[in-house]
């Protein structure tokens, strides 16, 4: 473990003492956790007094299922990636979602060219149901896009965004894609009518289908 990423986190926990939930170095980069209400004053601090002016990345971390084994051969949880093939129910594990806590987080990941340091830093909204947190546009301007971006995949709401709006769906798309409670294949499908001259929103017709692999097990005997 390279001393100087552990000299940063000694400092980094100095400064910030009081916005730090957690702090650990993993892979030989420095991974802290801000509480949501503090984060704005220690992103400046990170970019001020550390040096961590270029914003390499903003994204979104869905807690939900985290852990659970979706491809195992004898028993799949039918939950996370493989949820795609199956029809939801009304009562399905989204109302389990909706109150869990801890279930979002927001992942920055910064660079400092001067000194050469990484650094990764999660923020937990408080609010499940609506999470929100601090926009850090007026910090780091490269942040609007990325900030689009998660609000629009994942529904997490940045207060103080300049124009906060989605980027890679259409803007009356139904949800929110990388919600592990959305189906894969989504709610409603669009095309165009050429008879009403427009395009129409219609209830999705797919047939969900599912595929099972052939397993070949090098311990079965013939």
């Amino acid at each position: 473990m390279k001393q100087s990423v552990l000299d940063l986190q000694t400092q980094v926990s100095k400064l910030l003492a009081g916005a730090v939930v957690d702090s650990k170095v993993q892979f030989n980069e420095l991974t802290i956790e801000l509480t949501p209400e503090k984060a704005l004053d220690a992103f400046l601090t990170l970019r001020d007094q550390f040096g961590f002016d270029e914003l390499i990345d903003v994204t979104a971390v869905d807690y939900l299922h985290y852990g659970e084994a979706n491809w195992e051969t004898m028993a799949a949880p039918n939950k996370g990636f493989s949820r795609g093939v199956f029809d939801f129910d009304e009562e399905d594990s989204s109302d389990e979602g909706q109150f869990m806590s801890r279930r979002f987080a927001v992942v920055y990941h910064f660079l400092s060219v001067e000194h050469n340091y990484r650094i990764r830093v999660k923020v937990f909204p408080e609010d499940t149901q609506m999470p929100i947190v601090d926009s850090i546009v007026q910090v780091w301007n490269s942040a609007n896009w990325f900030e689009r971006e998660v609000f629009d995949m994942f529904g997490i709401v940045f207060k103080g965004h300049p124009d906060l709006r989605r980027i890679l769906t259409d803007y009356g798309f139904v949800g929110h894609p990388l919600r592990k409670d959305f189906p894969l294949t989504g709610y409603v499908e669009m095309r165009y009518d050429s008879e009403k001259g427009r395009v129409v929103y219609e209830p999705v017709e797919i047939e969900n289908r599912v595929n099972v692999p052939r397993v070949i097990r090098e311990d079965k005997t013939a």
